[in-house]
């Protein structure tokens, strides 16, 4: 069921109703039914899925809570009689309980998200290597992708590991932490929310609140407007140049580029607007997920800017735990010792690095492109590292670099290798993205390109034209956004005839300038397939 289709838009409205007028304490258990009813229409197979990552994360959470419980009363009882090596001792032998508990769970769930997502790209590659020795092929295996099953396995694994840490105690209620892992409008691309966060209006009793509802209402059409007006308008455009890369090189593959960037933020941000919008008119507060990730001035601020709660995930529970593991603690010691005192300080700073990127990009999706463009961040981002130094001493010695002009140059910079490096996620395979790249740097289809090319690709003059106006559009409203704040509330301040209008305006403009399938609904969001 598609955020932009007729189906879910009713199946909103009729639990909406249902929400409010059901007592508090009924709330978040219909909130529970209609997110299990909603993924049941990706295929009620799949609600198994589901069920078996909370029921794994449910019992391990509840164990390891039980457990550090216990900790905590045994040492109070034993206070005074047991030495300080003793409640060492004590504390180190529970911890390795408690992180047998969450290597089992992680590994089932972890398990199941590799089976599912994974496995014909292993047999794809054991297949290459056989074929290299002549030896025959391994038959693929027909398994279906569950819609959302890396988010909620994420939004599940950080729950876990957040009861292991001691930040939160364990749900008591499996249908409580259902919820929170199955919980509906974030179910197809995220955010991916902490417990901690999600559980303080999740669960609670709301009544109708007109303003939360209008808000939320308000917020589902800006997401329809990017998704609808400007993703599924350019995408065309998209699928034309990477189908066929030979006909489509050179100024074809650089306009791709450009074109997929916008088509993959408007799709995602849009996405995630409709996930935010619908669940505050429930009365729950959903976090942000992007903050103007296009006008970074490095990449580095625009992995803090884009698809925040991945980033965060990643940062909270790969990076730390793996920097600060009693390997990486060795690698840094040897590496002091043998290497130099810079290396040694910085080398478990990349190894953890490579792991994040590595781990980012095979989350993307099974294929190499993901990889390569997993690595390939880690690249950038470890070179930069090593130039920062060298930057500083630049923008301290030229007061020009500190200017407006010299930070346009730097968004700009920052916006084509952006540009770049989602490339590999467009084309079937490493290579051919890396002819697509290679053949912008030649004249190729340039003269064809000026001769009116782009309106061959499956959109029209008229297309470009609305593109261009909504992409401003876009834009003025982000930059009024991040300096005033929300519009929303300037827009309410109004009087009642001039709100309307501005909202009624923005539904016809959706309604009318719309890309449109099969049963005027709109396309899959690209990810979807994530």
């Amino acid at each position: 069921m598609l955020f932009t289709s007729y189906g879910f838009l009713l199946f909103v409205a009729v639990l909406l109703v249902l929400y409010y007028m059901l007592p508090a304490r009924c709330q978040w258990p219909l909130l529970l039914l209609g997110s299990y009813a909603f993924y049941a229409f990706s295929g009620p197979k799949y609600l198994l899925y589901l069920w078996a990552v909370t029921i794994i994360i449910f019992a391990a959470a509840r164990l390891i809570d039980a457990n550090l419980t216990a900790q905590k009363v045994y040492l109070k009882e034993k206070k005074e009689a047991l030495s300080k090596e003793e409640k060492k001792d004590y504390k180190a032998s529970q911890k390795k309980i408690r992180f047998r508990y969450q290597v089992i769970a992680v590994l089932l769930c972890v398990g199941i998200l590799a089976v599912v997502k994974y496995t014909n790209f292993f047999i794809a590659n054991v297949n290459a290597l056989l074929g290299t020795f002549g030896g025959g092929e391994l038959s693929f295996l027909s398994i279906a992708l569950p819609m959302g099953i890396s988010f909620y396995t994420f939004q599940a694994l950080s729950y876990l590991f957040d009861v292991a840490r001691g930040t939160i105690r364990a749900e008591q209620n499996l249908f409580r932490l259902g919820l929170f892992i199955g919980f509906f409008p974030q179910l197809v691309q995220g955010p991916i929310s902490r417990y901690g966060e999600l559980s303080k209006t999740l669960y609670g009793g709301h009544p109708f609140d007109a303003k939360k509802v209008a808000f939320g209402a308000q917020r589902v059409l800006w997401g329809f407007f990017k998704k609808m007006v400007i993703a599924d308008r350019i995408m065309p455009a998209v699928t034309t140049i990477i189908s066929d890369g030979d006909t489509y090189g050179g100024a074809y593959a650089f306009f791709g580029m450009l074109f997929y960037t916008i088509d993959l933020y408007a799709d995602f941000t849009g996405g995630i607007d409709v996930t935010i919008g619908v669940a505050q008119m429930f009365g729950i507060d959903v976090m942000e997920n992007f903050n103007l990730p296009y006008f970074s001035t490095s990449l580095k601020e625009y992995w803090r800017r884009w698809h925040i709660s991945m980033c965060n995930w990643f940062r909270d529970y790969i990076f730390y735990p793996v920097s600060s593991s009693k390997g990486m603690q060795g690698l840094g010691k040897w590496a002091r010792a043998h290497l130099g005192e810079r290396v040694g300080r910085r080398l478990p700073v990349y190894v953890s690095s490579f792991v994040v990127w590595f781990t980012t990009g095979i989350w993307h999706g099974a294929s190499w492109n993901f990889i390569v463009w997993g690595l390939l961040n880690f690249a950038v981002l470890m070179i930069s590292e090593e130039f920062e130094p060298m930057y500083e001493k630049f923008h301290a010695a030229h007061a020009w670099a500190n200017g407006k002009v010299y930070h346009l140059f730097m968004v700009l910079r920052t916006f084509l290798l952006i540009c770049v490096l989602n490339m590999f996620d467009c084309y079937a395979s490493v290579w051919e993205t890396l002819g697509a790249i290679g053949s912008m740097f030649t004249p190729k289809n340039w003269d064809s390109v000026m001769a009116g090319g782009l309106l061959t690709l499956g959109i029209t003059a008229a297309d470009y034209l609305v593109l261009f106006a909504a992409g401003v559009f876009v834009l003025c409203v982000s930059l009024y956004k991040n300096k005033n704040g929300d519009p929303r509330e300037v827009i309410t301040a109004k009087p009642f005839a001039a709100r309307s209008a501005v909202w009624f305006a923005l539904f016809v403009v959706v309604l009318i300038f719309g890309a449109y399938g099969i049963g005027y609904d709109a396309s899959q969001f690209i990810y979807n397939r994530f």
